[in-house]
């Protein structure tokens, strides 16, 4: 059995078309959850690049790996540690990346090698983009803030000069090279990561007028504590964004993610020419989940829902419900045994994630009471479980505790913070019981 493990870059799932999304285009990822399992409920552990992936790939929680920020390298607390498609390697075969599969600083460090972790890899390619440096039509909506934050968007006359053309193009490569050979294949794609850079036609199937702002409450900020606007730092606030502003700016991040999903078609398409299909598993997933102005919010780094779910489809040779999906509570931690599984291979002892197999026979079937996100910013750290109903979120600094309860019965928007209401004083106590220290 091969593996096709695509991983795209600050993807939330509100804004797919499989997702419910009523203008986003995403038909390559809305056919591959049409022949998979979409999951509904899935959650990244850390809401920041390097902490997500280093734990997914790994099979262990951030605290474990020591990666609570887009700095370090797994490798320096898991010397030994054998990763996901490490495992691969050491069973016979081709494990190949092409693009961002663990942390990779975008702009300023596509197309090298920086943190891809060597060992991992029987090939470790870094497709070349020329991101902010793409020439055509843009505009930097928030030049106050710093490159890989800033909220700038290219509208660029063809697709040659991108990273993830070119990471489409070399996994084609690799797909007809070893075609008669096992592999597992890590595609990162870096879209629809800022700078949002896309060829023109993108853009243009996104009219302004066609654009609609997230509405919030006019009181929404008056119930979240007010650490959380300071952890998000220049995210919060609309970033200084005007709404002509965010208009321009979702313009781009669909662009990007239409543009990103057509890449992803080539390469399936690919797939299914060389008839490779039947015997490949494909993951689908983002490193984590994306705010759209919701609480004013924007990017990701915060513990609330658009932030902290992320889209996650499974299409496997074999299983036994397709097109179906799983609202059952799973965790990107729980990835690493799900791919060993599926091809019969013995992950390291000591795991932290459980397996998501069954679900691809009976989506219906319950598979975790809890799912958990972190988040550390300064001297801030944050915690939250989702469980069936409702979202928990603490927050400690060295002065103070903060907390939020959403309930996604009455409230699936988390507008209205019920932590401090006498009739959820029990829920409260629960969820601090099922939150770590």
């Amino acid at each position: 059995m091969n593996v096709l493990f695509v991983v795209s870059d600050d993807l939330t799932s509100t804004a797919l078309g499989c997702y419910g999304h009523p203008l986003v285009q995403s038909p390559h990822i809305d056919s591959l959850a049409r022949s998979g399992t979409r999951f509904d409920r899935a959650y990244c552990q850390f809401a920041l690049c390097a902490p997500s992936r280093a734990s997914f790939l790994t099979g262990l929680r951030p605290d474990f790996t020591g990666v609570l920020s887009n700095g370090p390298d797994f490798r320096d607390r898991l010397p030994h540690h054998v990763t996901l498609p490490q495992l691969f390697k050491n069973n016979g075969y081709q494990s190949i990346r092409e693009g961002k599969l663990f942390h990779m600083g975008v702009p300023t460090t596509v197309g090298t090698d920086r943190w891809q972790d060597a060992v991992s890899w029987t090939h470790n390619g870094s497709p070349q983009g020329k991101e902010h440096n793409s020439k055509g039509e843009g505009r930097n909506l928030t030049p106050h803030i710093g490159q890989g934050v800033a909220m700038h968007w290219i509208r660029t006359p063809d697709a040659s000069e991108q990273a993830d053309f070119d990471a489409a193009n070399r996994a084609i490569a690799h797909l007809e090279k070893h075609r008669n050979e096992p592999f597992f294949l890590g595609l990162g794609f870096v879209r629809p990561h800022v700078p949002f850079v896309a060829p023109g036609e993108y853009f243009d199937k996104y009219p302004l007028s066609k654009i609609k702002t997230f509405r919030n409450p006019d009181d929404d900020l008056a119930d979240i504590p007010p650490i959380v606007p300071k952890t998000l730092g220049v995210t919060a606030h609309h970033m200084g964004m005007n709404q002509d502003q965010q208009m321009e700016a979702l313009r781009g991040y669909y662009a990007s993610i239409t543009f990103m999903d057509d890449q992803l078609g080539r390469v399936l398409k690919a797939l299914d020419r060389l008839q490779l299909r039947d015997r490949t598993v494909i993951v689908f997933l983002s490193d984590h989940g994306w705010h759209l102005g919701e609480h004013t919010f924007w990017q990701k780094r915060s513990l609330m829902e658009e932030s902290a779910k992320v889209p996650l489809i499974i299409s496997a040779p074999g299983q036994k419900a397709r097109g179906q999906v799983c609202r059952s509570l799973v965790e990107l931690v729980d990835l690493y045994p799900t791919v060993a599984e599926l091809c019969g291979l013995k992950p390291p002892e000591g795991l932290h994630g459980k397996s998501l197999v069954p679900l691809l026979d009976n989506p219906q079937r319950e598979h975790k009471a809890t799912a958990h996100t972190q988040l550390n910013a300064g001297t801030t750290v944050g915690r939250a479980v989702r469980t069936k109903n409702f979202r928990y979120i603490r927050w400690r600094t060295p002065e103070a505790t903060a907390e939020e309860l959403y309930d996604h019965r009455k409230d699936p928007k988390e507008f209205t913070n019920v932590a401090a209401s006498p009739a959820y004083q029990a829920e409260l106590e629960r969820h601090r019981r099922l939150t770590p220290a």
